[in-house]
């Protein structure tokens, strides 16, 4: 697939670009509950050693709740779509709300199954960008690993 040409995922933007529809990732997902149950272990031994295995769940249970409603309010705030264009990319919220317009400035991938991309907007300000394999087609996801490739060199 050549660079400048996006995949056909979606229906066009206003500017006749199509959109290319990100899903999200199982696999992301995945390790973040696995982080949080190993964060609720740790909470729930070491004050287990201290006050109690029985006194120290009040604390697990909230220390669940609480890194849960943090990665549900994460994973409702992630982009729902994105845009390749001539001059970098734009991703949008489910509601149709952009929420990062910029040119890539950096790239780092791990295995063709993670992509972390930084976007740069006019004013300087960058944004990091992590783009599992599984939250779009493999096509796109080559075409954002080559882009990624080309625009860190410059």
């Amino acid at each position: 697939m050549q660079a400048g040409a996006a995949p056909q995922c979606g229906p066009a933007s206003s500017t006749g670009a199509p959109l290319i529809a990100l899903r999200p990732s199982v696999w992301l997902r995945g390790v973040a509950v696995a982080c949080i149950l190993i964060a609720v272990a740790a909470v729930q031994t070491t004050l287990g050693a201290r006050l109690g295995m029985w006194q120290a769940t009040p604390a697990a249970l909230a220390t669940f709740a609480l890194l849960m409603l943090a990665a549900r309010r994460h994973w409702r705030a992630e982009p729902a779509s994105l845009k390749i264009g001539p001059d970098g990319l734009t991703l949008w919220t489910r509601a149709g709300r952009v929420i990062a317009q910029g040119r890539i400035a950096g790239f780092s991938q791990w295995s063709g199954r993670l992509l972390i991309l930084v976007l740069a907007d006019g004013s300087g300000r960058s944004r990091h960008l992590l783009i599992a394999a599984d939250a779009l087609g493999a096509g796109a996801f080559r075409e954002l690993a080559v882009l990624g490739r080309h625009a860190s060199r410059v």
